[in-house]
């Protein structure tokens, strides 16, 4: 196996992410955005996802390619960033052209944030808007992982959350590229242990090298969640993982859904639970359409594996990065178990 340049979702060819954030909201938006329109679909697993645009994405929906892919914190309110994306493209050109119309296409997927410590008093003004038009402005190349953008508030069941990417080299010299926005009811990592669940899928030490234990704990076998470890003040729909699975290999929209669909076995190697009836885990994939795939068949069977072994890369990523800041409600994985012995 062979990470990518950057180790980042835009290893993949003609790809950009931009992300802003609000600290004193702890809430944050990230977006994608293709050098040109792009295919993509989406794959919902999730029991309480909050989305916008996403029937569009349907492979028997009219509308073929996107221009941008927007995630966000906020809940129902982040949906909000999704316009502030579509604005700001609109501005620069960029959208679906009716006539002298520009409708820039901007699916939006969201997470519960809402009661990590932040200040949510926003009044009449929820700030996704304006933070979804500053990503837009943000989009590199390179760009910043874990308290970040659409991961910037984000918690899980033990350690706070983040923003994660990782990216792979096909068999077939295509790229596959993940991005995470890591806020789920269960653990990244093994019982009470710093051990992740994705350590089978690291990459040279992406995620601090530990490896798997050399025994498991008894903790590992119990379903421990927001719920249960009481280490969050949580409603219950107070999670959601989402994310973006990106690719330079040429897809239909039907393949796009059916890589979506594969790539969720990311979440749960990475995630345990996964996939709970109190998350509304997402996600989504894109085809930038650069790299004919030389065995379909085949090509379009280890895309799906290897999407969903990156997707896992991206979710100890986002976990392993994500810094202090004032009034958390949860520790980071560094400060809980950067300096212990393993």
């Amino acid at each position: 196996m062979t990470s990518a340049q950057r180790n980042l979702i835009t290893d993949v060819p003609g790809l950009k992410v931009g992300n802003a954030h609000c600290e004193k909201t702890k809430s944050g938006v990230t977006v994608l955005i293709p050098d040109e329109q792009a295919v993509a679909s989406a794959a919902i697993m999730g029991g309480a996802p909050g989305t916008r645009d996403l029937a569009l994405l349907e492979p028997e929906q009219t509308v073929n390619a996107i221009d941008a892919l927007v995630l966000s914190g906020g809940s129902a309110y982040g949906l909000d960033a999704g316009s502030g994306v579509q604005v700001r493209l609109a501005e620069l050109g960029k959208g679906f052209r009716i006539g002298s119309a520009i409708i820039p296409i901007t699916p939006t997927a969201i997470l519960f944030d809402l009661r990590n410590g932040g200040d949510k008093s926003w009044g009449r003004n929820p700030i996704y808007r304006e933070m979804g038009i500053e990503a837009v402005d943000n989009a590199a190349e390179e760009f910043e992982l874990g308290t970040a953008g659409a991961g910037f508030g984000a918690t899980t069941a033990d350690v706070k959350g983040g923003l994660g990417s990782a990216s792979f080299t096909l068999p077939n010299g295509g790229t596959v590229g993940a991005l995470i926005a890591v806020n789920a009811l269960g653990r990244p990592t093994i019982g009470d242990t710093p051990y992740f669940w994705a350590a089978p899928q690291e990459q040279n030490a992406e995620f601090g090298g530990l490896g798997w234990p050399a025994e498991m704990p008894e903790t590992a076998h119990h379903v421990q969640t927001k719920f249960s470890l009481g280490t969050i003040d949580v409603s219950p729909s107070a999670n959601t993982t989402i994310g973006i699975v990106a690719t330079d290999l040429i897809l239909t929209k039907s393949e796009c859904k059916r890589i979506a669909t594969a790539a969720h076995d990311g979440y749960a190697r990475a995630l345990w639970p996964a996939h709970t009836p109190m998350d509304g885990d997402l996600l989504f994939v894109i085809s930038t359409g650069k790299r004919k795939m030389q065995n379909p068949m085949i090509d379009l069977l280890e895309l799906g594996a290897y999407a969903a072994q990156t997707v896992s890369r991206a979710i100890a990523r986002g976990v392993y990065n994500a810094k202090e800041y004032p009034g958390d409600t949860v520790p980071t994985w560094q400060s809980r178990y950067g300096s212990r012995e393993c």
